[in-house]
């Protein structure tokens, strides 16, 4: 079973990028066709594209989304288009010592997401920075296990 992934990045530091790297490493395996893109110059447009999305974003200042995300964020606010045929989902990068706003990155986007119709598949990852297990590490046990839940999902319609 084909199955097309996105995996759109928002990143400060590169680590939520080398994460998303990681994990089209292990899943673009010729039956999965991965592209990843960072969020630099997106806009709500980017989910007319076929294929599942995976969002790849960490979490910076007091809870907000990456800059380089800022603008897909705020396109998906204010545009607010129909996105009830999306299916995605979100590997969260956080630190647990702000816990106020820990993980908020992803959270922002799987809010939105929802919001305008989109349905996620299986949990929201929170990597905690703090825990002191490589986040690409992470990366790669949970988006194999995503992956057999978007393919089951796929096969179910």
């Amino acid at each position: 079973m084909r199955v097309k992934i996105s995996i759109l990045v928002g990143t400060m530091t590169g680590t939520a990028q080398l994460c998303a790297q990681e994990m089209e490493l292990a899943l673009d395996d010729g039956e999965t066709e991965v592209q990843t893109l960072l969020m630099d110059n997106l806009d709500s447009s980017v989910f007319g594209r076929e294929g599942v999305f995976l969002i790849c974003t960490s979490t910076y200042g007091q809870g907000d989304v990456p800059d380089n995300a800022k603008a897909l964020y705020e396109d998906l606010q204010q545009a607010r288009p129909d996105l009830s045929h999306v299916r995605y989902g979100v590997f969260g990068l956080g630190d647990r010592t702000y816990a106020e706003t820990f993980n908020f990155g992803g959270k922002r986007f799987d809010d939105i997401l929802t919001e305008l119709g989109a349905r996620r598949v299986g949990e929201r990852h929170k990597h905690d920075a703090s825990s002191g297990i490589l986040p690409e590490e992470t990366a790669l046990e949970w988006c194999q296990d995503w992956l057999s839940k978007v393919k089951h999902r796929v096969a179910a319609g």
